[in-house]
C-alpha cells in the first residue's frame, strides 16, 4: 500500500501545473480584504485568459443583455467569484491531456462533466443560493472526476481494466478502480485538486462525492448537489465518464428535492439547452 500511495503521489506531481496567473486568483479571490482591481491586473497580464473568459461571459449560458468587453467589466457584472471560477474552468481544461491510451474517450467524459456541472447549478439556483456563490457548483461539477484523467494518462492499462470489471461485473467504478489500482478517482481528483491549491470545499467535494450517505455532515449539502446530478446525468445517458450505473441515493436528498429521480429529472425545464448552451466551456 506505501508503494502504491508513493505512485499516486508521482502521477499527481506528473499532472501539469496551474500558470502563475491562476495561482494568484486562487489567492486574491480567497482574500476577503483583496481589492477586485489586483484581480482584474493579474486577468489582463495572461492573454488567453481574458479570450476565454469574454467568451464565456458573452455566451447564451450568461444571457447579459450587453456585450462584456473588457474583464473589469466582466468583474461588474457578473463578480469576483464568478471570474475565478471561469478562470479555474478555462486553465483545468487547458492543462487536461485530450489523449491516452486506456480507451477512455475524453470528449464523451467532457460532457458528462458538463451535464452534472450544469445540473448542479441548476438545482442549486432552484434552491435559492445565492448568484455571487451559484457558479461554485458549476465548477465542482465540472471538475468532480478529474481524478479518472489522471488514471488514463498514467496508468491506462490498469485503469482500462478497472473500466472493463465495473461495465461487466456491474460494479461502480470506483468500486472497480479500489480492486484494481488500490485507490479510486475521487481520492487520486482530490490530490490533484490540492496539489493546483484550488479551494478546500471544492477538494472536499471531489473526495466526497460518491461517499453520500443518510448522515448529514459538514459541507454536505454542496456535495450533495453534484452526487445528484451525477446520478441524473447518468441517468439521462449524457455523455460517458466510465460508467452507467447509478449510486444508492439517500432519502434525505429526495426529502430535499424530489420525490424520485424521474420526478426530478421531470421537474427541469430546457435541460438539453441549457447543457447545449454550456457546451461553449469545453470548447474554450
Amino acid at each position: 500500500m506505501e508503494d502504491s500511495q508513493k505512485q499516486m503521489f508521482e502521477m499527481v506531481e506528473s499532472m501539469p501545473a496551474f500558470p502563475k496567473s491562476v495561482h494568484r486568483i486562487i489567492e486574491l479571490t480567497s482574500n476577503i480584504n483583496s481589492n477586485p482591481k489586483e484581480l482584474v491586473e493579474v486577468i489582463e497580464h495572461d492573454p488567453v485568459l481574458i479570450l476565454n473568459i469574454l467568451k464565456l461571459v458573452n455566451s447564451a449560458s450568461f444571457g447579459l443583455s450587453q456585450k462584456i468587453t473588457s474583464i473589469n467589466h466582466a468583474v461588474v457584472y457578473i463578480g469576483l467569484n464568478t471570474v475565478k471560477n471561469l478562470a479555474l474552468i478555462t486553465s483545468t481544461l487547458g492543462v487536461l491531456p485530450r489523449r491516452n491510451h486506456a480507451g477512455f474517450d475524453i470528449d464523451k467524459f467532457l460532457l458528462h462533466c458538463l451535464s452534472v456541472a450544469t445540473i448542479s447549478k441548476l438545482l442549486a439556483k432552484r434552491s435559492g443560493v445565492a448568484d455571487n456563490v451559484i457558479f461554485d457548483y458549476f465548477l465542482a461539477g465540472m471538475l468532480h472526476d478529474i481524478g479518472k484523467i489522471v488514471f488514463a494518462q498514467y496508468l491506462p492499462d490498469k485503469f482500462k481494466l478497472a473500466l472493463a470489471m465495473a461495465k461487466e461485473e456491474k460494479v461502480t467504478l470506483y468500486n472497480a478502480e479500489q480492486k484494481v489500482i488500490g485507490y479510486d478517482h475521487a481520492y487520486i481528483g482530490s490530490m490533484l485538486a490540492e496539489k493546483w491549491k484550488l479551494p478546500s470545499s471544492l477538494v472536499d467535494c471531489i473526495s466526497r462525492h460518491h461517499s453520500v450517505t443518510e448522515e448529514e455532515s459538514k459541507g454536505s449539502e454542496f456535495i450533495d448537489y453534484v452526487f445528484l446530478a451525477n446520478q441524473i446525468t447518468k441517468q439521462l445517458g449524457i455523455g460517458f465518464a466510465g460508467e452507467i450505473l447509478l449510486d444508492t441515493i439517500p432519502k434525505r436528498i429526495f426529502d430535499r428535492f424530489g420525490t424520485d429521480l424521474p420526478a426530478i429529472i421531470t421537474s427541469f425545464e430546457n435541460l438539453d439547452s441549457e447543457i447545449e448552451k454550456a457546451q461553449l466551456f469545453i470548447k474554450t
